[in-house]
């Protein structure tokens, strides 16, 4: 097996995942390294200047994509992918404009992973949805939005959704809806 002369970084706080995809990535030959959380993100990123990173959007303890420009900032030719198990339109605009190459909803496996950072321009052929979402997936995407315009502060989102706070951490909690 060669080496490849590509360095990825996983920045997830799921340590299972992180342990399969970085052991799956090491099999194909690239240089893997891991980080749980945002400080270590960026202590890697310095330290040995990757030029690929999956991205969790869901820290635990921070947003991935706050975390997003910091890394493009400390590692400026680093392609970036942010993985979500709460996938939403606004979140993936935003990582976009921010500066990631892809965004893909979890469950993901190396091959999706690699596929991701390989795919450079978009896809006019993409097959388009026969049905509109649901309104509970309407409803789920329409939070997220406004969660991210209050910068992930739940009780500014909850007073601009005009909802209890309580109701709304109720509802983040769970996984996005399916479309």
């Amino acid at each position: 097996m060669q080496t490849r002369e590509e360095r990825l970084l996983i920045i997830d706080d799921d340590e299972v995942f992180c342990h399969v995809l970085s052991r799956a990535l090491t099999r194909r030959g690239y240089e893997v390294i891991v980080a749980h959380d945002a400080e270590q993100a960026l202590t890697m990123a310095a330290q040995y200047s990757p030029s690929m990173a999956t991205l969790d959007l869901k820290l635990e303890n921070s947003s991935g994509l706050k975390l997003l420009p910091e890394l493009l900032a400390t590692s400026p030719h680093c392609r970036i992918v942010v993985l979500t198990g709460y996938s939403s339109i606004a979140t993936a605009v935003e990582a976009i404009k921010l500066g990631a190459v892809n965004y893909l909803c979890k469950p993901v496996d190396a091959d999706d992973v690699l596929i991701a950072f390989e795919r450079q321009s978009g896809d006019p052929d993409i097959e388009l949805a026969d049905n509109p979402p649901s309104i509970n997936r309407i409803t789920w995407e329409h939070i997220q939005k406004v969660l991210q315009e209050h910068d992930g502060n739940i009780s500014a989102t909850a007073r601009a959704l005009g909802m209890h706070r309580r109701t709304l951490q109720r509802k983040l909690q769970k996984r996005p809806v399916r479309r």
